[in-house]
Formats: structure tokens, C-alpha cells, sequence
């Protein structure tokens, strides 16, 4: 497989297609950007992309249509976007092949991590399993390894390449909540609820504390945080694939 992967954008708004294709290009993808669903399905079976960012509402032709269009002779990816949050509209998208959906307005970074989560799945499939997704791939109540970064509930204890992370206990609890349930926006109520078991009232600060100690811990960059990232108006998302 070419170390550089292709992503094809199917997006009308130029301005937010514009966005996407230079932050997806910033992490080493050949971004190719389609306006119109009538000119999505001929570009996508020609160019055959390992993943296509599809639009559920399209001029011409909508995304649904376009995904039914492609699937039986597309293999790669179809990530939807959709400006609604109709369930109908998502049933639909993921039985006629979709293999994900991310609801509008979209947050870059969550989009990004959704995109790895994908091709990770199709590597693991297609290519012989690295000591790296090895690592991933350990999985048990008590302890968990992503890439470099392995933790274990029982010891309390973190390391990032084998070096121990000192974290203190309630970091380490906000962290493990956090890695449970990895790749899921989680919010600030609910993280307040694991650490304290106590209602969030909209002012408390302490999550953001901590999630910021633990970012400076990890070496994840405050500025622009890759590791643990912030879901604006949401709340926190641990993106397991940047260890």
C-alpha cells in the first residue's frame, strides 16, 4: 500500500471543503475535492480512493444515492456527513454501505480521527499486523496499550515509550475513563461524574485542569492537542491511533 492514502471530499460548500482539504492535507493525505454528486460516482470509481467523505446532501445527486451508486464496484471507505440528525437518515447511510457518519457542524479533529479509525480497520486487514498493532490490539478490564501509551487500572500507573507518566490519581482516573471509552466525545458532566460522582452545575473547572496537566504529561500539544482532543460545546475525546 502507498504510504500516502487518498481521500476524496464530496462537499458542495466551498468554504468548508476548502477547510477539510487543507487540514486532512496537513496530516499527509492527497486530498481530491468533488462539488457535485453527479460528478462524485465516475471520480470515485476511477480514482478509487481509500476513503470518500460523502456529503449527504448534494446538488444533482444526493449522498445516499451516490453511495448506492459506487458501493458494488467501490472498496475503500464511505465516511457521510450529514447536516440532520434524523437516526433515518443514518439507517439508511449505513445499510446501503456507508461504514460511518458524522453528524454537521463538523469539528475537524473528530473528523480526522473517524477517517484513521477507518483505514486502520482496512490495514489490519490487508497487511501483515505490526508490533505496533500488536500493542493496540491489547485488550483486557484492567489494562490497555495504544501505540507508545500503556496503562494499567490495577497498578495505577501510565507510561508513554516506556517511560512512567506521573500522573496523580485523579488524572490517572480521568484518563482511564477517557481511554474506556476512546474515540466517543465524552462530557464534561459525565467526566466530572467518574471523578467525584458529583452533578457538573456549568462553572466547575477541574476537568479542564486536569485534562490540560495531563496533555503537558503525555507531551500532547496544548496548542494544538492530537492525543486528547477538545470537542468544542461537547466535551473531551481520547483519539487512540496518534500513540
Amino acid at each position: 500500500m502507498s504510504n500516502i492514502q487518498t481521500i476524496m471530499l464530496v462537499e458542495d460548500d466551498d468554504k468548508l471543503a476548502s477547510l477539510l482539504h487543507d487540514y486532512l492535507s496537513n496530516f499527509g493525505f492527497d486530498v481530491v475535492v468533488v462539488h457535485s454528486g453527479i460528478d462524485a460516482v465516475e471520480k470515485i470509481l476511477s480514482i478509487q480512493p481509500s476513503l470518500v467523505v460523502l456529503d449527504l446532501m448534494l446538488p444533482g445527486l444526493d449522498g445516499l444515492s451516490v453511495c448506492r451508486k459506487v458501493r458494488s464496484q467501490f472498496s475503500g471507505r464511505i465516511l457521510m456527513l450529514t447536516a440532520s440528525g434524523d437516526d433515518m437518515d443514518q439507517v439508511a447511510a449505513l445499510e446501503i454501505g456507508a461504514d460511518d457518519f458524522v453528524q454537521k457542524p463538523i469539528q475537524p479533529r473528530v473528523l480526522l480521527a473517524r477517517i484513521k479509525n477507518l483505514l486502520r480497520r482496512d490495514q489490519g486487514s490487508t497487511e501483515a499486523t505490526t508490533s505496533a498493532e500488536l500493542n493496540q490490539a491489547i485488550r483486557s478490564d484492567k489494562e490497555k496499550a495504544f501505540g507508545s501509551l500503556w496503562l494499567n487500572e490495577s497498578l495505577q500507573r501510565c507510561k508513554l515509550n516506556d517511560e512512567l507518566v506521573p500522573l496523580t490519581p485523579s488524572e490517572f482516573l480521568l484518563l482511564w475513563h477517557l481511554v474506556k471509552h476512546a474515540e466517543q466525545v465524552l462530557s464534561r458532566e459525565e467526566l466530572l461524574q467518574s471523578l467525584r460522582n458529583i452533578e457538573y452545575d456549568g462553572l466547575d473547572r477541574s476537568v479542564d485542569n486536569k485534562i490540560a496537566q495531563i496533555r503537558k504529561k503525555l507531551k500532547d500539544d496544548a496548542n494544538r492537542p492530537q492525543g486528547v482532543i477538545t470537542v468544542r460545546g461537547k466535551g473531551y475525546m481520547f483519539v487512540p491511533d496518534y500513540w
